[in-house]
């Protein structure tokens, strides 16, 4: 159900907090590929619930994008085992897998590796707070970013400016990336 794709793909992210069952309908609709749910901060006791309803109402694979380590649930059918590359805070390097870790594995669900970008929008993001981490600004440095999440074995790059951003992620940036990787 999770395997590799080779064309593009839409992938819509859900923060359980602001749900709205109306997106995914339009997401059935769609032609999106993947749902990925989770958040920086989950101010409602709502994962797990938005994930039964999510499922419920769509054949569209669901991933867990895991804000911290609670955010694990058997519902879902996989999880990003998210590594934030551009910061250099080890606690979201490897401290929230070590604390997710048993939970995890217990949950039996396909884990991808994934190597987190956080990409200069011009504003601070709630990521770039929650993690008291900088965005990196350059092109080289994205581009050895990147490099370097593939040559630690991740699956999957994600590139993102933050939520809130002035400044879109350049197309130009993901290209070079897609182009360099081509071999995730």
């Amino acid at each position: 159900m999770l395997e590799k794709q080779t064309h593009t793909q839409l992938i819509i992210l859900i923060d359980p907090d602001k749900y709205n069952p109306e997106l995914i309908k339009i997401a059935n609709k769609s032609n999106v590929s993947y749902i990925f749910v989770g958040g920086s901060v989950l101010k409602k006791n709502t994962f797990e619930k938005t994930i039964k309803s999510i499922k419920s109402i769509t054949e569209i694979p669901v991933v867990i994008f895991p804000g911290d380590e609670t955010q694990v649930s058997k519902q879902a059918d996989g999880i990003l085992m998210l590594s934030l590359l551009s910061g250099r805070n080890a606690e979201y390097l490897i401290g929230k897998h070590v604390k997710a870790a048993s939970k995890i594995k217990a949950s039996k669900l396909t884990v991808i590796p994934t190597g987190y970008i956080l990409i200069d929008g011009a504003n601070t993001s709630t990521t770039q707070k929650i993690t008291k981490t900088k965005p990196l600004t350059s092109k080289k440095e994205i581009i050895e970013t990147a490099i370097a999440g593939e040559l630690l074995g991740k699956k999957l790059i994600y590139l993102e400016a933050g939520s809130g951003a002035k400044k879109t992620l350049a197309s130009s940036i993901i290209k070079e990336v897609k182009k360099i990787l081509a071999s995730l």
